[in-house]
């Protein structure tokens, strides 16, 4: 499954399982795209990232934590 930007809860999952001992809370939003972006499933634009996406994905890898 190709991971796109709206998937916020998705990026949120691969995140938390990539990252298990990062604290959400404290990652910077520049650290958060770079991440996104790397991700192997992820497959879109980096450049259609913005802040309100970043607070969703990082909302919800706060609550999967």
């Amino acid at each position: 499954m190709a991971l796109k930007w709206i998937d916020s809860q998705d990026i949120a999952l691969e995140l938390l399982e990539s990252y298990p001992d990062v604290n959400p809370e404290s990652v910077r939003f520049t650290d958060l795209c770079d991440w996104v972006i790397k991700l192997e499933a992820f497959d879109d634009d980096p450049n259609h990232c913005n802040e309100r996406i970043l607070e969703a994905i990082q909302a919800h890898w706060i609550d999967e934590k």
